[in-house]
């Protein structure tokens, strides 16, 4: 199955001030989750932010925060984002495909994964633009997530479906602004 720009919504699970610096690599779970917010962005894909506990982990981090429409963000206490009851009902919520970035591989993103998969929702979590504060625990949670039926992909990946085609003046956008 191939990942449709009308048919998907972006989440970002987490990036938060405080838990960022804990988690391995986490300038690059930052930069390539700013890169699939931009591509999200122009080519019309919904944006969705959760915040796990920001009284105590502080907010979305800056470099992302304002890349997110502030109608989009849900504060949660869940480690998974649909166990808190309010994510489909935020812009894009409605959407049957999840692709997903964030912190922690293994807490967060994958209960909000396994969730929102139960929920018959078709699930891409992107690999370099998630983390854990250990590599180990991410690497076990993506094959956790692929074996029960979540798919991993790269940020490319999901800009070349999301564009679907090229010779398009988006395309062309796209690939100027992102891709070269």
């Amino acid at each position: 199955m191939l990942i449709r720009a009308p048919q998907s919504v972006l989440l970002v699970v987490d990036i938060q001030e405080r838990l960022a610096p804990a988690i391995h690599d986490s300038d690059a779970v930052v930069a390539n989750t700013a890169w699939l917010l931009q591509v999200a962005a122009k080519v019309g894909v919904p944006i969705i932010a959760t915040e796990q506990y920001p009284s105590g982990l502080g907010h979305t981090v800056p470099a992302l925060r304002g890349l997110i429409p502030a109608s989009g963000i849900a504060e949660k206490s869940h480690f998974s984002a649909v166990a808190e009851g309010n994510l489909f009902d935020l812009p894009g919520g409605e959407r049957r495909q999840f692709i997903v970035s964030g912190t922690e591989t293994h807490v967060c993103v994958l209960q909000t994964a396994m969730d929102l998969l139960a929920e018959g929702r078709q699930v891409f979590v992107v690999a370099e633009a998630v983390g854990s504060r250990k590599p180990s625990d991410k690497e076990l949670a993506l094959e956790r997530l692929r074996s029960a039926g979540a798919r991993i992909v790269s940020r490319e990946m999901v800009a070349f479906e999301w564009l679907h085609r090229a010779g398009t003046d988006l395309f062309r956008s796209v690939s100027r602004d992102f891709i070269r």
